[in-house]
């Protein structure tokens, strides 16, 4: 990657009190507690578009955190996730007060049908004049499958298998159903629609089925830009199929070196080119006037933060029940149906209870960046280079003050190394992170499939 390639910036929340650096809700300037209020959000959404940030990347769960201790305690006590609200009715506000700021936003394939989520998300693509994008999540939380009726998650490899399926189905809904130039809109010939560009989908398919009609017109992508944060070998492979940007975690720059070039390869195999997918790094940043000033303020976080709190979501995305064993106990890091490469990544490290909390001062899942805005310029700059990827998904610590903090000291310090932009590009969110156009290209799954539709016709 070059040095001078404009790096993507997603800021990274959730809708609810606690999300990923836990405990800092209770610093007594962090508005979280403020998130069932819609003025929180369109006042973030307005700082990050005047820091010109690629995407909102909006989290979600179906499901409560009670793997750690086998209960909810730590979990309401905390706000660890809980509660959460729907992300996607977030988003139509936040599109009426900006116009370049994207939102990429997390539905579970496990818990709603294809036809009904699709239309959904092309209204959502409508209202927000093409600035949508899905996070594609195949779900992890046992407790979630039990709340809509099911035993336990279905196994991991599974779960792919029907997220493929269902994507195939989206696309010929999104791609098919309604052909170019099938709205008129003819006030005079009364002729909104010419129902013969209109066409009814057939999937059979292994897990879903479905016969009708996309109740949606085409909007501006038609497919919402395909986020995808699965780095599992079958994860992997689902995101060389579909996904456009790549959600990745990683310790260091060679760690995120090694999973990129897995994942552009795997990308080659799948028929695409590898500029095809955009590589992002989940990171949290701490950010001052003075590389001073950024260490006092972590100190500060610091002291709000619970380690405890970061070990039980770590539990459940790990399977692991850490509660049950003493601060020094080796821990067994076996096989699980949770996240594989969360409990992989465990696994490799070996860490001890008592480790694991001393390595969760705010939270140990992303790295921690801290300094002054050149030194945060220039780590990130040194991360996209030799770890080969696009751009970041930024934590949020005490909010809305890191994301103002952000904005004043670091977004100016990249734009004068020429690694960010000066203004917004013109077009959808996909035009803006690709310069191909609104659509899915024809090397894309779902671009295949609408150019040999139209073929057939």
């Amino acid at each position: 990657m070059s040095a001078r390639k404009e790096l993507i910036l997603n800021a990274f929340s959730m809708n609810c009190v606690g999300h990923i650096n836990h405990g800092l809700w209770t610093h007594p300037r962090d508005r979280s507690v403020d998130y069932a209020k819609l003025s929180h959000w369109t006042d973030l959404a307005k700082v990050l578009e005047g820091g010109l940030f690629d995407a909102m990347f909006i989290a979600d769960i179906v499901g409560v955190y009670d793997v750690y201790g086998g209960s909810i305690d730590l979990t309401a006590r905390e706000a660890i996730q809980l509660p959460v609200n729907d992300p996607t009715l977030l988003v139509p506000a936040m599109a009426a007060v900006t116009e370049g700021l994207g939102f990429g936003v997390t539905v579970n394939t496990a818990v709603e049908h294809p036809y009904t989520f699709a239309r959904r998300f092309s209204t959502l693509d409508h209202l927000t004049e093409g600035r949508i994008g899905w996070n594609v999540v195949t779900g992890y939380l046992d407790s979630a499958a039990r709340a809509v009726g099911r035993d336990a998650m279905r196994e991991h490899d599974e779960r792919y298998d029907r997220a493929d399926d269902y994507l195939e189905l989206l696309y010929k809904l999104w791609e098919t159903s309604w052909e170019d130039g099938a709205v008129k809109r003819d006030k005079p010939a009364r002729l909104y629609a010419d129902p013969s560009k209109i066409h009814e989908i057939r999937h059979d398919g292994p897990f879903y089925q479905s016969h009708g009609f996309h109740l949606s017109e085409p909007s501006p992508q038609r497919t919402p830009v395909i986020f995808q944060a699965g780095t599992s070998g079958r994860g992997q492979r689902f995101a060389a199929r579909h996904a456009e940007c790549v959600f990745i975690g990683a310790s260091d720059p060679e760690a995120a070196r090694r999973t990129s070039r897995q994942l552009r390869e795997a990308v080659v195999a799948a028929g695409r080119r590898p500029d095809d997918i955009r590589i992002l790094v989940g990171m949290s940043v701490v950010t001052g006037q003075t590389d001073e000033d950024a260490q006092d303020r972590l100190a500060d976080y610091v002291t709000h933060a619970s380690p405890e709190a970061a070990l039980a979501h770590f539990a459940a995305g790990s399977g692991i029940d850490f509660s049950r064993y003493g601060l020094d106990d080796e821990i067994s890091y076996g096989p699980t149906n949770a996240i594989q490469s969360t409990t992989a990544a465990a696994r490799q490290k070996g860490l001890t209870r008592r480790q694991l909390l001393e390595a969760s001062r705010l939270d140990s899942r992303y790295p921690l960046v801290v300094g002054s805005g050149k030194t945060v310029a220039a780590e990130l700059g040194r991360w996209a280079e030799e770890g080969e990827i696009d751009g970041f998904n930024l934590t949020r610590t005490v909010t809305p003050e890191c994301w103002h903090d952000f904005v004043r000291f670091v977004v100016p310090a990249l734009q004068e190394r020429g690694l960010y932009k000066a203004a917004y590009r013109t077009g959808t969110l996909r035009h803006r992170l690709f310069g191909e156009g609104d659509r899915l290209p024809p090397r894309h799954a779902g671009g295949t499939l609408r150019d040999e539709a139209a073929a057939a016709r």
